[in-house]
C-alpha cells in the first residue's frame, strides 16, 4: 500500500495515539503546518479508503479512528526502498552515515551496541 507523505503524518499520529478523532488529529498537525480540517478529514477518508484505518469508536457526532496495520507493515519495504534509491542498496553506507553524520548520545550508542550483539548472538547460532 502506497501512502503519500502526508497520509503517512496522519496514521503516525494514530499509531502513537491508539486511537483519534479528526479534530483531534487536525489539532496536532496544526502544531507542525497550517492545514484546514477539511484538508485532514480528506486525508482521514482516503486512508480508510484503503484500508489502513477504520473507524473505531463514536461519542455523539464524533467518529474516532485507529489503525488497521502495523507500522511495521509500512516501515520494513519504505525502508528497504529508502535504502535502494539514497544509499544504492546498500545498508552498511546508511549505518555509516547515521554513525558518522547523526548526533548520537551514550543511550543511542549502548542500544546500538546491544542490537549488533544480538545479531551476532542470531548469526552464530545458525
Amino acid at each position: 500500500m502506497k501512502l503519500s507523505d502526508f497520509e503517512m503524518e496522519v496514521i503516525q499520529l494514530l499509531w502513537q495515539r491508539g486511537q483519534a478523532s479528526a479534530p483531534e488529529l487536525h489539532k496536532a498537525i496544526l502544531n507542525e503546518r497550517k492545514v484546514t480540517y477539511s484538508t485532514v478529514k480528506t486525508i482521514i477518508d482516503r486512508l480508510e479508503e484503503k484500508g489502513a484505518i477504520e473507524r473505531s469508536a463514536q461519542q455523539g457526532r464524533t467518529i474516532f479512528y485507529q489503525p488497521l496495520l502495523a507500522q511495521s507493515q509500512f516501515s520494513k519495504p519504505l525502508v528497504k526502498s529508502f535504502i535502494k534509491r539514497v544509499f544504492g542498496g546498500k545498508s552498511r553506507s546508511l549505518f555509516s552515515h547515521l554513525l558518522q553524520e547523526e548526533p548520537l548520545n551514550s543511550d543511542d550508542i549502548a542500544y546500538l551496541e546491544n542490537l549488533i550483539a544480538q545479531k551476532k548472538k542470531q548469526l552464530k547460532d545458525k
